[in-house]
């Protein structure tokens, strides 16, 4: 982290010098993304800054009119600004006070640029294009995915949780996927009864309930 700049140049540094350890602390803890800028009400000047990356200066305005700073205001934004080479900062302002008197402006500015690109690379990377079909040569025989999908758009559909299900509801459920020859492959009943939560006997129970009906 860059050191900070000095108080020493500032019109009325004592009121605020307090802080500047606060604009430290969090700099460095949130390093190299955060910037800490520290504003003199009195002069409307930056008085103290903490990992400059905006290329601010001491001294110069404030600019408080940019945030729509108002003296009864305690937190702003958070708001969006954009940096001087583009990237995307995140900010927030804390109105700081003297007693009930508002004396300076903390701004916590986060570059959050470098978590928009790792978003975007990581959606990139759990993607799978809608338009590629699954291979039917891997699919084909894999009555595990076709029960999942059975499971998952039936609970959907009744917005449902298998683990908070009725018995009566799974039952239901058993009987509607045995409709559907979900029952057809090997050890089918046994992975439904385990995806279910019901023993073996429960689930052929209820298969036989359903072909004497």
């Amino acid at each position: 982290m860059k050191k900070p700049f000095s108080l020493k140049k500032a019109s009325k540094p004592s009121q605020l010098f307090s802080f500047t350890h606060v604009c430290d602390a969090i700099a460095l803890l949130l390093q190299p993304y955060a910037e800490v800028v520290l504003h003199d009400l009195a002069t409307e000047r930056v008085v103290y800054i903490a990992n400059n990356f905006s290329k601010r200066e001491l001294g110069e305005p404030s600019l408080l009119n940019e945030i729509d700073f108002k003296p009864s205001d305690l937190i702003i934004g958070p708001y969006e600004k954009v940096n001087w080479d583009g990237r995307r900062i995140k900010s927030v302002s804390a109105v700081l006070r003297s007693g009930s008197r508002p004396i300076g402006i903390m701004c916590i500015n986060m570059d959050v640029s470098h978590f928009s690109a790792a978003m975007q690379t990581l959606s990139a990377f759990i993607s799978v294009p809608q338009q590629v079909e699954k291979p039917a040569s891997l699919f084909k025989e894999d009555w595990h995915e076709r029960i999942n999908e059975y499971v998952q758009a039936w609970t959907k559909e009744r917005g449902l949780v298998v683990a908070d299900m009725t018995r009566a509801q799974k039952q239901q459920l058993v009987m509607d996927l045995a409709g559907d020859g979900a029952f057809g492959g090997r050890h089918s009943a046994a992975y439904i009864s385990r995806i279910l939560g019901l023993g073996r006997a429960t689930v052929y129970n209820y298969l036989r309930k359903k072909s004497e009906a």
